[in-house]
């Protein structure tokens, strides 16, 4: 071992780990959201977007050019400003060249820069070449004028601008969407005339609402003639808090008898269009179409075409059904969330975006002119210096001949500056000419000209906003276009249900104790006669159609639903429903309920209570169901009855004393869920001991009769009996006869036909 090695910690900074570690994380979320992942709201580019511009810039590679390699252009990126990855900056240079991807593309491309089908299909950057658009040129064109300040590139060795000379307000217009730490930005790109004339209504009416611009900017405009379909109120909702979301939907038109899709979203892909389709397809879900294929080429980047099976289909059902489950509509986020003048990042309004840019671009143009100013009087200096040569010209000349150093004697003859001594000094013979002092003059007047217009411009704000909204409209005739995206107002996509695909046919769904089900075809099965499980026996029927939903009752009072015609045939003993719900443990299945959507059934308990239920509002979306009716404690489910027209039906309860009460359907109130109203009073003392409850509940119409089991005899009680039990809801109820008031069970009779 080395005894000279020695170990010097007094030296090193000692800190808690913590303290380390938090610090060390904020310097690294404030390089990622300052340096990497967020636009500057002057140019709206990233410091990567904008090395790579300021780098072809200085290769020359102006729209004018001729291509070059994208290599090279990568190259000189990570070389001298930009010490990242390859791949990493060839995609951002790729992403800025693509017609599809950016509205206005920074840079022109040559070979193969993707596809819409597949953005990252394009080749590498040793094959592709490329140049600067001429929309690129109202970012670069004034960058050598003192517009922005320069700082040194990583190592030292090179500048760069720290921001470009925007001459539009670039973040609108392309937009841009990025990932920093703990914060993330999503900017649709805009319609450079729309931007521009809300620019100029801004600077005329500095005081316009987020309301006013909106009159100009209607709302984004994607580089796609797919429609938004976004409501103006929500885009209006949208620039005045810098959140939200657009939405996006496909063209389609009806070519002969065929669907043919002519647009899509921004940023879908059509290959992945036709997979989702055809998977719906080999799932059975869209019955109606026969075939489809992609006739995309170059005269028609866009064309898929869809084949329905007849032309009985109904294309605007089918198309409402393919936007609500295919990419052919689709959501975007917005969060204009961006770095302002100020250096920090905020979520901003339409407003106030706007604002701040056309106070960077006021300030862009002040110092363009003052650098321009500084420009004139510098030359008109040097200028008035060589007058003084032609005034002088034998001594001039005899001084530079006799002096070893004529520089300072000029000075100090002349009363010369250093600048124009040195100007004098390097003037050439040529120059001593009778004309080019005539020149000199004329030159000196137009400077002196130009400077008292700049002096005036400087001096005068309303002079400066005037010159700032001329130039940005004549970029705007120079680069501006018509919208790509059509806003229209459209219906809401809707899904078609695999019930509306299936033929309607009547069936019998049966649920036996034990909890198993299956559907017979018909009305005219008699579930009792089925062959059952050992230990098994019929608990309740139902009619409906194969195309409806059948919904199950447990004892806790949660609700299920499977669709009818996915039931097993009551050929055989059916299957458990356990295998196709979770309900909680212990709980048993008490009732079934089939019918139309809007039918309405009522809920009810032990403990007498209930209310009416929708069906509709009773399906539930996944396997352990949804929570509907609330049982109280010591209190079971009933079976659910079926309410025929809720306006002249009755409802019948008896309790387990033999007491029973008729009272009004229209009584009940109509609820999603709950516990209801009480149907018939039962003792709470009674209840809790299980000595007194509700053994059955019926619902009926008028002139319809009950029939009551009680063991092995029969009662039926006709309308004319009926009215005997007749009273308001929640009272006791009148007792039955002797030898019934132990009821097991209550039908109804319909035509003399019994239901339950």
């Amino acid at each position: 071992m080395n005894n000279n090695l020695t170990l010097d910690f007094e030296r090193n900074e000692q800190r808690p780990i913590h303290e380390f570690s938090e610090q060390a994380y904020l310097d690294y979320s404030m390089y990622v959201i300052l340096d990497r992942a967020l636009p500057n709201i002057a140019d709206g580019l990233k410091p990567v977007q904008r090395r790579i511009i300021y780098a072809m810039s200085e290769l020359g590679l102006k729209a004018t050019a001729k291509f070059k390699k994208s290599a090279r252009t990568v190259g000189d990126v990570i070389g001298k400003f930009h010490p990242h990855g390859d791949s990493a900056c060839y995609e951002a240079m790729v992403l800025m060249a693509q017609g599809f991807s950016y509205r206005y593309p920074l840079i022109d491309g040559q070979g193969n820069w993707g596809s819409l089908d597949d953005p990252k299909s394009f080749a590498a950057m040793r094959y592709t070449e490329s140049k600067l658009t001429s929309y690129a040129d109202t970012l670069l064109s004034e960058l050598s004028q003192g517009t922005v300040d320069w700082t040194a590139n990583f190592d030292g060795t090179l500048s760069e601008p720290q921001l470009l000379p925007a001459r539009l307000p670039n973040i609108l217009l392309n937009g841009t969407t990025g990932i920093a730490v703990g914060m993330a930005t999503d900017i649709p790109p805009h319609n450079l005339r729309e931007v521009v004339a809300a620019c100029v209504r801004l600077l005329e009416a500095p005081k316009s609402t987020v309301e006013q611009l909106c009159e100009h900017i209607k709302g984004p405009d994607f580089p796609t003639h797919a429609e938004i379909i976004t409501p103006a109120e929500e885009l209006l909702e949208i620039y005045k808090t810098g959140t939200g979301s657009v939405k996006m939907r496909g063209l389609w038109e009806r070519e002969d008898d065929n669907i043919v899709i002519t647009a899509l979203p921004h940023q879908s892909s059509g290959s992945k269009i036709l997979e989702q389709i055809a998977a719906q397809m080999q799932a059975k879900k869209l019955p109606m179409l026969e075939d489809l294929r992609d006739e995309s080429d170059h005269e028609n980047p866009t064309r898929l075409v869809l084949v329905p099976r007849s032309n009985r289909v109904n294309c605007e059902e089918l198309m409402s059904h393919l936007f609500s489950t295919t990419d052919l509509q689709r959501n975007y986020r917005v969060n204009m969330n961006i770095i302002g003048i100020d250096g920090r990042p905020q979520v901003k309004d339409l407003r106030t975006i706007l604002k701040e840019w056309l106070q960077y671009r006021m300030e862009t143009v002040r110092r363009k002119l003052q650098h321009r100013l500084d420009k004139v009087e510098t030359l008109m200096h040097i200028l008035q210096g060589l007058l003084i040569v032609y005034l002088n010209i034998d001594e001039l000349i005899a001084i530079i001949r006799a002096e070893d150093k004529p520089k300072p004697v000029l000075m100090k003859r002349f009363k010369l500056s250093d600048e124009q001594a040195e100007a004098i000094l390097e003037l050439k013979l040529r120059k001593l000419a009778r004309l080019e002092e005539m020149k000199i003059k004329a030159d000196l007047q137009a400077l002196q000209d130009e400077r008292h217009g700049l002096r005036q411009m400087l001096g005068s704000k309303q002079r400066l906003t005037s010159l700032v909204k001329k130039e940005i409209i004549a970029d705007a005739e120079q680069h501006g276009d018509d919208r790509c995206s059509p806003i229209v107002k459209r219906e809401q996509a809707r899904t078609i249900e695999v019930t509306e695909l299936l033929p309607t046919e009547p069936v019998t769904v049966i649920l036996s104790e034990k909890g198993w089900i299956r559907a017979a075809k018909g009305h005219e099965i008699d579930p009792e006669s089925l062959n059952y499980r050992a230990g098994d026996a019929f608990k309740q029927a139902d009619k409906g159609r194969s195309n409806q939903y059948a919904v199950l009752l447990d004892s806790t009072g949660r609700c299920y639903s499977l669709p009818v015609h996915d039931l097993p045939s009551a050929r055989s003993l059916g299957e458990p429903l356990s295998s196709r719900v979770t309900p909680p443990d212990g709980a048993t299945f008490e009732g079934i309920m089939l019918g139309a959507p809007d039918s309405l059934f009522l809920l009810a308990s032990d403990a007498g209570y209930g209310f009416m239920a929708r069906l509709a509002e009773l399906y539930a979306k996944n396997k352990n169901g949804k929570l509907v009716l609330s049982v109280p404690k010591a209190a079971k489910v009933l079976q659910p009855a079926l309410v025929s027209d809720a306006n002249n039906d009755y409802v019948a309860a008896i309790s387990s004393t033999g007491r029973l009460l008729v009272t009004d359907i229209n009584e009940f109130p109509l609820l999603a869920k709950g516990k209801g109203l009480k149907i018939i009073q039962i003792p709470t003392a009674k209840l809790k001991s299980r000595e007194e409850y509700v053994t059955a509940v019926a619902v009926f119409s008028e002139g319809d009769s009950l029939l009551l089991d009680s063991g092995k005899r029969h009662m039926t009680l006709r309308p004319k009996d009926i009215d005997a039990y007749y009273s308001d809801r929640g009272l006791r109820g009148n007792m039955l006869p002797r030898g019934f008031r132990q009821v097991d069970r209550m039908l109804t009779l319909k035509d003399n036909k019994a239901e339950e």
